[in-house]
C-alpha cells in the first residue's frame, strides 16, 4: 500500500449481516400496542337525570335595529328611483259612422182586394132556375152597357135530351144571386108568361141570344180587354157575380201563345168602358209587369182581385228662401 490513508476492507458478508440487523430492527417498530381496558364506573353511583322543564315560550325576534351613524361619516347615496312615465289615455274610438236609413221597399205594382167565396158566384155554367125551384138551363154570358153596367143574362135554355137548346136574354133586373153553395146560383123573378120555353124553336124563327158586340152593348165570355193604346191585356173567361147581382171582377186569361195558361181576377172597378170603331170595349192599363206581379186565380185558393196601383205622390216642393230682411232708413 502506497502514501495516503488506508481504506477499510468491507467483506460482503458483513454487509448482508448488517443488512439483516437492520431489516429487524425496523420491523420491531411496526408492531401495535393493545388497546387499554375501558374501566366501568361502580354499580351503586348513577348520575341524576336532569329534570325535563316546560318549553319556553319563544322570543319575539329581535328587530334589526339601524345602524348607528358615525359622527363625520358622509351619509350613503340613496339609490335613484326611475322617475315615473306616464302613459297617454288612448284616445277614445271614434264614433261608428251612422248607416244610412234603409231604402223604402219599392212601391207595389198592383193592389189587390180579397173576395170570400161565401159572397160570390161565378157566371159561366152556372144553374139558373124559374122562382118555383125548376131549373131552366144554364148562364152563358153577360151584357155589359155603358159604363160596365150590366144590361142582360144569356142564357142557355135546355131541350128535351139536348135537342131544342137555345139561347135566351134576360134583363139583369131580374137576375138574384144565392150565394149558398150546392144551390143554383141564379133566380129569375119572372113571371111565368115570360119564362114560357117552346118546345121546339119554329124554323126560320129569329134566335134570340144576340151576342154581337155594339156602341151600346159588350158581351163579356170572350171578350177581349186591352189598354188604350190597343195592346191586349187578356180575354174574359168567367166574371164574378156578388150577392147583390153586381159584377166584382173578371177572369183574364193573360197566357201568352206558347206559355202555360194562366188567369187573374182583375177588379171590375179597375175596367173602362169605352165605345172604339162603333163597338163598345173594356180596356185594363196593366202593364205587362203589373200583368206579372197579380196573383193567379184558382177555384181552390182564396181570390185576390187585382188593380193597377196609384202612382206614388211626388214629394212635396220645397219651401222657397226667404228673402234678405231689408234694413230701415237710417239703421246703422
Amino acid at each position: 500500500m502506497r502514501g495516503g490513508f488506508a481504506r477499510p476492507v468491507i467483506s460482503l458478508q458483513y454487509a448482508l449481516a448488517l443488512l439483516l440487523l437492520v431489516a429487524l430492527s425496523g420491523c420491531s417498530l411496526f408492531t401495535t400496542q393493545p388497546p387499554a381496558p375501558i374501566v366501568e364506573a361502580p354499580v351503586g353511583v348513577s348520575e341524576t337525570e336532569p329534570i325535563v322543564s316546560e318549553p319556553e315560550a319563544a322570543a319575539a325576534p329581535e328587530t334589526a335595529s339601524e345602524p348607528a351613524e358615525i359622527p363625520g361619516a358622509k351619509p350613503a347615496p340613496k339609490k335613484s328611483r326611475p322617475p315615473l312615465v306616464r302613459r297617454p289615455k288612448p284616445a277614445p274610438p271614434p264614433p261608428a259612422p251612422a248607416s244610412a236609413p234603409p231604402a223604402p221597399p219599392p212601391a207595389p205594382l198592383v193592389q189587390t182586394r180579397t173576395l170570400d167565396r161565401s159572397t160570390f158566384r161565378t157566371l159561366l155554367d152556372s144553374e139558373v132556375r124559374k122562382p118555383d125551384g125548376k131549373v131552366v138551363g144554364r148562364a152563358v154570358d153577360m151584357v155589359a152597357g155603358p159604363g160596365g153596367k150590366p144590361q142582360e143574362v144569356v142564357v142557355n135554355l135546355q131541350g128535351f135530351m139536348g135537342v131544342g137548346d137555345r139561347k135566351a136574354n134576360y134583363p139583369w133586373s131580374a137576375v138574384h144571386i144565392n150565394t149558398q153553395a150546392k144551390t143554383p146560383a141564379i133566380t129569375l123573378a119572372l113571371t111565368p108568361a115570360q119564362l114560357q120555353i117552346p118546345d121546339r124553336p119554329k124554323s126560320g124563327a129569329p134566335q134570340s141570344g144576340n151576342a154581337e158586340a155594339s156602341p151600346t152593348r159588350l158581351p163579356m165570355l170572350d171578350a177581349n180587354v186591352e189598354r188604350a193604346n190597343g195592346a191586349k191585356v187578356g180575354r174574359v173567361v168567367d166574371v164574378l157575380i156578388g150577392g147583390s147581382a153586381d159584377p166584382l171582377a173578371v177572369v183574364l186569361d193573360v197566357s201568352g201563345t206558347l206559355e202555360k195558361r194562366r188567369t187573374i181576377a182583375a177588379d171590375w172597378s179597375a175596367l173602362h168602358f169605352v165605345t172604339k170603331n162603333n163597338a163598345l170595349e173594356a180596356q185594363l192599363e196593366m202593364s205587362d209587369q203589373q200583368i206579372d206581379a197579380s196573383p193567379a186565380y184558382a177555384n181552390d185558393q182564396p181570390v185576390r182581385a187585382v188593380s193597377p196601383a196609384a202612382p206614388p205622390a211626388a214629394p212635396a216642393a220645397q219651401a222657397a228662401p226667404a228673402a234678405p230682411a231689408v234694413p230701415a232708413r237710417g239703421a246703422q
